[in-house]
């Protein structure tokens, strides 16, 4: 079983700094994504391992939980302590928490592919 996180406890632990991941594709990741998330699509998640860090929680956010439970079982398999957010940024945004457009926000940590590009 994939850990989940509800949207309460990743509220709390966002405000606390913590390292969120978006595995959505990029098109979706500038329409809006989670202040700060770092975008790593998920067929480009094994190029962004590297600058993921081992020695703390990575958060594992999609647009509903089911991309984010895919990824989050692939990071756990490779060691790291990842959370799948229960609802995603959907439920985030649905619940009025703040939401970043564009791709400035949050460093890409895998190049652009042309299907992720659209």
């Amino acid at each position: 079983m994939v850990p989940e996180i509800d949207q309460q406890g990743f509220a709390e632990a966002y405000a606390s700094g913590v390292l969120v991941v978006d595995v959505r594709n990029r098109g979706e990741y500038r329409a809006g994504h989670v202040p700060g998330a770092r975008s790593a699509p998920l067929p480009d998640l094994p190029l962004a391992l590297a600058d993921l860090p081992k020695d703390r929680p990575v958060y594992v956010i999609c647009q509903s939980g089911g991309r984010s439970a895919q990824a989050t079982s692939l990071l756990r398999d490779l060691g790291y302590d990842a959370h799948s957010v229960s609802g995603g940024t959907a439920a985030w945004i649905d619940e009025g928490r703040p939401a970043a457009t564009g791709g400035e926000t949050g460093a890409p940590t895998a190049p652009a592919t042309s299907e992720e590009t659209r």
